[in-house]
């Protein structure tokens, strides 16, 4: 006779709680090591998107710096760029 193990329906919410604490420590493992790919910093602002974690780019801050670096772009340039003289209206 074998053991029937029975599933139940739902996860309690300390399993979660230990998957979310064990794929956040695996993002940051691989991005400290400098092994993360591409895709492992994607999935990883993924991740924090998913779980409302912002962040404000306070003066001097690495986020500030990672803005500064952003190009900055005009919507009427854009515009004029895509569509030839400047449209009204729109």
């Amino acid at each position: 006779m074998t053991d029937t193990r029975v599933i139940p329906k739902k996860a309690a919410e300390e399993r979660f709680n230990e998957l979310h604490y064990l794929v956040t420590e695996d993002f940051l493992r691989r991005i400290k090591s400098g092994e993360a790919t591409t895709q492992d910093l994607k999935a990883a602002c993924d991740w924090l998107k998913t779980n409302d974690i912002t962040g404000v780019a306070l003066e001097g801050s690495l986020l500030d710096r990672l803005a500064s670096v952003i190009p900055k772009v005009d919507p009427s340039l854009v515009k004029s760029r895509l569509y030839g003289k400047n449209r009204t209206g729109t």
